[in-house]
C-alpha cells in the first residue's frame, strides 16, 4: 500500500499549464518540487490549519448569527423578513465576488498579505452593522463585512494547497473545514441568544472583536506559504516586475472564472452547488418553517436547529477528507503508482446521491406533516445528516480542485465558490417566498429533485 513515505510526488496529470489555466484540460504532466511540501514541519502545517480555520469561523459566524435575527432586525427597523433576507441575498452575492478578488491577488502577492487586507474590512463591517439604524445602511455594511471575510475559505484552500501533498491534503482540508464549520454550528445559537437576551447588534461587536484578534494572529504569527517561484513568475507575467523594479499591478480578478470551462470543474462544481441549495432551503426560512410548524418564537431555540446541522459539519468534514485521502491513495494502489484526480470524487457519491436528497426531503415532510416531538426530532436528524453528507460532497470538491490547479488553488477555489454563491443569492431570496406559497413539503421537494438532478 502507498503511504506518505513511498508514495509518487504529486503530478498534475489534466494540465499542461496550471499557470495559463484558462483552457484548463487533458495533457501532459507537470512535476511538483519535492521540497515544496517540505519548507514548514507538521508542527508548524498544524499551526497554520489552525490559524486559518480560526479566519475560516469569520465568514460563518458573520452570516450564521444574522440569520436567526431576521425576524427581530425586521421588528426594529420597521420592516419585513422578505426585505432582511435581502441584505442575506447581497452578502452572499458579494462574497461571491470577494473571493475571486482576494484569491486573485494571493496568488500573485501572497496569501498573508491577502489577509492582512480582507481582515480590516470585515472589522469595520463589522462596526457598521451593528451601528445601523436604517435597511439601506444596514445592508451596505453587511455587504462590506461579507466581501472582507470572503477570503477566510477560498485563500485559506489555497493555502493549504501550498503545505500539504496530494495524499495529505484531503484530510487537511477536512480539518479546516470542519474547524471552520464550528462557525455555522455555534453562530445561529450565539446570535438567537443575543437576540433574545440582549441584542442583535451585540453579536456583531463580537465578531468585530474576533476579526481583530485574527488580524494580530496574521501579523505575527501567520509565514507567507506561496512558493515565492511562482509568486515571482506570475508578477512578472503580470508585469508588476521589471529587473529588480516592482510596483503594483491591477489584475482581473473575474479571469479564475475561466477555468470553470473545463468540464471536470464545471460538472463538479454544479454538484456541489446542487447540494449546498439543499442546505439554504433548510435553514434560511427556519424560523418561518419549524419555528411556524411548532410555535417556536424563541430566537435562541430557533437557534439550537442551526446547531444540529452545525454538528453534522463539524463531524462530516474530517471523515469527508479522510475517506477522499483513502480513495486517492488505493486508487494509486490499484493502478500501480498511476495517479487519477477523480479517484477522490468517488468519495462524494454516498452524501450527494442518497443522504443529501433524502434528508431534505423528509425534513419538509415531517414539518407539514408530524406534529409535536416526533416532527421535530426527525427535523434534527435530518439536519445532522444534511450537514454531514453535505461536507461528503464539498470536502472532496475542493481538495480535487486543488489537485488538478495547484498552481491557481486559491483562484479555482475562489472561483466555483463565486459561481456557488452567485446561484445561492439568486435563488436565498425566492425560498422563503416559495415556502410561503407552496408550502414547506412541496418546496422541500423541489429542493430534493434540484439535488439528485445536480449530482447525476
Amino acid at each position: 500500500m502507498f503511504t506518505e513515505n513511498n508514495i509518487p510526488h504529486e503530478e498534475t496529470p489534466l494540465l499542461a499549464e496550471a499557470d495559463s489555466a484558462s483552457e484548463p484540460g487533458p495533457s501532459s504532466t507537470i512535476p511538483d518540487p519535492v521540497n515544496r511540501y517540505d519548507r514548514f514541519s507538521q508542527l508548524q502545517k498544524r499551526f497554520i490549519v489552525g490559524l486559518l480555520s480560526w479566519v475560516g469561523l469569520l465568514p460563518y459566524l458573520a452570516s450564521g448569527s444574522f440569520v436567526p435575527s431576521v425576524p427581530e432586525i425586521a421588528r426594529e427597523l420597521n420592516s419585513t423578513g422578505a426585505v432582511i433576507n435581502l441584505a442575506i441575498t447581497l452578502s452572499i452575492f458579494c462574497a461571491a465576488v470577494g473571493s475571486l478578488v482576494w484569491a486573485t491577488y494571493s496568488g500573485t502577492y501572497g496569501r498573508r498579505s491577502v489577509y492582512l487586507l480582507s481582515l480590516p474590512c470585515l472589522c469595520v463591517g463589522s462596526v457598521g452593522v451593528a451601528l445601523a439604524h436604517t435597511v439601506p445602511t444596514l445592508m451596505f455594511w453587511r455587504v462590506f463585512q461579507a466581501f472582507g471575510a470572503s477570503s477566510g475559505i477560498s485563500v485559506g484552500a489555497g493555502t493549504i494547497g501550498d503545505i500539504y501533498r496530494v495524499e495529505e491534503r484531503g484530510t487537511a482540508m477536512g480539518i479546516f473545514y470542519g474547524a471552520s464549520f464550528v462557525g455555522p454550528a455555534v453562530a445561529p445559537v450565539l446570535g438567537g441568544v443575543a437576540t433574545h437576551y440582549a441584542t442583535w447588534r451585540a453579536a456583531q461587536w463580537a465578531i468585530f472583536a474576533m476579526g481583530v484578534w485574527a488580524y494580530l494572529l496574521i501579523v505575527f504569527w501567520l509565514p507567507e506559504t506561496l512558493d515565492p517561484e511562482i509568486a515571482q513568475k506570475k508578477l512578472r507575467d503580470a508585469g508588476g516586475e521589471s529587473g529588480d523594479a516592482r510596483r503594483f499591478v491591477w489584475l482581473n480578478p473575474f479571469k479564475g472564472l475561466a477555468l470553470l470551462r473545463s468540464p471536470n470543474v464545471l460538472l463538479v462544481t454544479i454538484a456541489g452547488t446542487a447540494a449546498r441549495l439543499t442546505d439554504y432551503a433548510l435553514l434560511i426560512p427556519l424560523s418561518y418553517t419549524i419555528g411556524k410548524a411548532y410555535g417556536i418564537t424563541n430566537e435562541a431555540i430557533i437557534g439550537l436547529f442551526f446547531l444540529a446541522s452545525g454538528v453534522g459539519n463539524i463531524v462530516g468534514a474530517p471523515f469527508a477528507g479522510y475517506l477522499a485521502d483513502r480513495a486517492v491513495i488505493k486508487g494509486r494502489a490499484r493502478r500501480g503508482g498511476q495517479w487519477v484526480p477523480e479517484d477522490r470524487l468517488r468519495a462524494t457519491l454516498s452524501g450527494a446521491l442518497v443522504f443529501i436528497p433524502l434528508s431534505t426531503l423528509f425534513s419538509g415532510l415531517a414539518t407539514q406533516f408530524i406534529p409535536g416531538a416526533t416532527g421535530i426530532t426527525i427535523n434534527v436528524i435530518c439536519l445532522f445528516v444534511n450537514g454531514v453528507a453535505l461536507d461528503v460532497v464539498i470536502t472532496p470538491s475542493s481538495s480535487y480542485y486543488v489537485d488538478i490547479l495547484h498552481s491557481r488553488s486559491a483562484e479555482i477555489s475562489a472561483a466555483t465558490t463565486a459561481v456557488r454563491h452567485t446561484c445561492l443569492a439568486l435563488t436565498a431570496a425566492g425560498i422563503l417566498p416559495l415556502v410561503e406559497t407552496v408550502g414547506v413539503a412541496a418546496a422541500d421537494a423541489f429542493f430534493t429533485v434540484l439535488a439528485w438532478a445536480g449530482s447525476l
